[in-house]
């Protein structure tokens, strides 16, 4: 059998396996970038709406979640959001601010992608798609690689095959097997910023909500998250949902300010003489104050407040202020925008991304037991970590 060959293979076409190749190939190293699916990039091309969330200007490890606290902040120092901004204005590709330091391309996300892939000519990368690894054996001096392309020996083999998210994409678990293939510890994974699913009774009870958001407020295990939430014909979305999941597991009860900017309380007490409708009507939508005074208070919702009791008073309050409910489930992987869990950090160096006991096999990106909140966290970690390993590989 013939190999032909090459310094460094990548499995993995996305985010951060473009970065690595990026990063190795300034160095001089001959690089070969191998993925399965039709197209590369493609949660890129996906991403912030079509738009690409492609970092955040506000960097903090808080923002960060690994069973290991601090793997991840030596990458996130030496490859920062301005270095990929750097890169960014060099394409000359215009972007903007939406919120909380969330920074979108103008256009679309396709810019992002051409942009890595101009970067991978530049330093004469090649990239294979619609190729399958078959086989991958360790020898003395590197891997050799049976794919459906062509069989490889390389020095270096980097795993950069993302998680399990989004498997329309074309996410398989290829990473997590080549890790435990080698002898690697990896945590059970789970879908993380995903939309959470209500029983039946709750999605009757709110049937008339889908498509309907507020600011609220999204409390879970000691996690909080203050943006929009978002009512589905499934259950529950939106930006706060989708942070705060990542910090649910299944049987865990979830608390929702829905008036975060108010005390519902001293409001109450200066309008005794209005109804509970009319007052609510002044800070939620007619549609939202309407359904839910209808299944929560509905023979209260019409009585002037003076007419309430205080203790029924007190429950309104608590209601509006600590409504919990415990979700069904969420939407699992077909929704999610990350995998939670996967290749354990204390296997991996948090320099050069090599396995410890698996010589020149170096893994990065969302395969490893690293995720973010939303806001372009995501994407920092794989630009950081991807260019991290590649000044090694």
């Amino acid at each position: 059998m013939t190999f032909k060959n090459t310094d460094i293979i990548i499995i993995g076409a996305g985010a951060a396996g473009l970065m690595a190749a990026i990063s190795a190939g300034n160095r001089g190293r001959k690089v070969l970038v191998l993925d399965h699916a039709n197209k590369v990039g493609k949660k890129i091309l996906m991403s912030g709406g079509g738009r690409c969330n492609f970092t955040n200007l506000d960097i903090q490890h808080e923002n960060y979640i690994c069973h290991n606290p601090h793997f991840f902040k030596s990458a996130l120092s030496r490859y920062t959001q301005w270095d990929f901004i750097d890169m960014v204005e060099k394409h000359n590709i215009d972007y903007h601010e939406k919120k909380l330091g969330q920074l979108f391309c103008d256009n679309k996300s396709k810019d992002i992608l051409n942009m890595l892939l101009d970067e991978c000519a530049q330093v004469k990368a090649e990239i294979k798609s619609l190729c399958t690894v078959n086989k991958i054996a360790k020898t003395g001096s590197g891997f050799k690689l049976q794919t459906n392309q062509g069989n490889w020996q390389c020095e270096s083999l980097v795993i950069a095959t993302g998680g399990l998210s989004i498997p329309k994409m074309g996410a398989t678990g290829f990473g997590y097997d080549i890790a435990k293939q080698f002898g690697l510890k990896v945590f059970p994974t789970q879908a993380g910023l995903v939309p959470f699913t209500l029983i039946e009774k709750m999605k009757a009870d709110f049937v008339e909500l889908s498509g309907t958001s507020v600011d609220a407020e999204v409390l879970c295990n000691g996690q909080s998250f203050r943006e929009n939430i978002l009512f589905t014909h499934r259950g529950l979305s939106g930006p706060a949902i989708l942070q705060i999941s990542s910090y649910w597991s299944q049987g865990d009860s979830i608390e929702i300010n829905l008036l975060p900017e108010i005390d519902l309380d001293a409001v109450i007490e200066q309008n005794l003489n209005k109804t509970l409708i009319g007052v609510l009507q002044s800070y939620l939508s007619k549609k939202l104050t309407q359904v839910l005074c209808q299944l929560w208070f509905k023979d209260m919702s019409t009585k002037l407040l003076t007419e309430i009791s205080k203790s029924d008073r007190q429950k309104i309050f608590k209601q509006f202020h600590q409504w919990q409910f415990t979700p069904n489930g969420t939407e699992g992987y077909r929704t999610a925008e990350v995998t939670m869990g996967g290749v354990d950090t204390d296997e991996i160096s948090s320099k050069t991304f090599e396995s410890y006991t698996v010589k020149n096999l170096y893994f990065i990106g969302e395969v490893l037991d690293v995720t973010a909140h939303l806001g372009g966290y995501n994407f920092q970690w794989a630009w950081s970590s991807g260019h991290a390993a590649g000044q090694y590989i």
